[in-house]
C-alpha cells in the first residue's frame, strides 16, 4: 500500500460520517414528539452511539460532537464557528435532521493525531 493509499484511507470522509450520524439521530428521536424533559437523554444516546461508531472506523482522529435538538416552533436558530486548523487532514460536517415535531443538529468535528 503506497502513501497515498493509506492518507487516502485514514482520511475523514464527510458522507461516511454524515450516513452514521443520520442513522443514529433516526434511531433515538425517529417518529417522537419534542419533549423538553426527554431531550437530554436523547442527547446523550445519539452522542454515545456516534461517538462508539466513529471510534470503530479506526480513523487517526479526536472527535468533537455538539448535538442540538429544539422544538419545531418557528422560532429562529443561528450559529456560527470558525476554525484555526490543518485542513489537509482536519474536517467537520453536520448534519441537519427534521420530523413534524422538532429539529435535530449535529455537529462533528474530526481532528487528526499526529502519529
Amino acid at each position: 500500500m503506497g502513501q497515498g493509499d493509506q492518507d487516502e484511507e485514514n482520511a475523514f470522509d464527510v458522507e461516511e460520517v454524515q450516513k452514521i450520524v443520520r442513522d443514529n439521530i433516526e434511531l433515538c428521536l425517529g417518529g417522537n414528539i419534542y419533549s423538553h424533559s426527554r431531550s437530554p437523554q436523547w442527547i446523550s444516546n445519539i452522542t454515545e452511539k456516534t461517538i462508539t461508531r466513529l471510534n470503530k472506523l479506526n480513523k487517526p482522529f479526536k472527535y468533537i460532537l455538539r448535538v442540538t435538538i429544539t422544538q419545531k416552533n418557528g422560532s429562529g436558530l443561528h450559529t456560527a464557528a470558525t476554525y484555526f486548523w490543518d485542513t489537509n487532514t482536519d474536517g467537520t460536517c453536520t448534519v441537519r435532521w427534521e420530523n413534524k415535531y422538532m429539529y435535530c443538529i449535529v455537529n462533528v468535528w474530526a481532528l487528526a493525531l499526529q502519529l
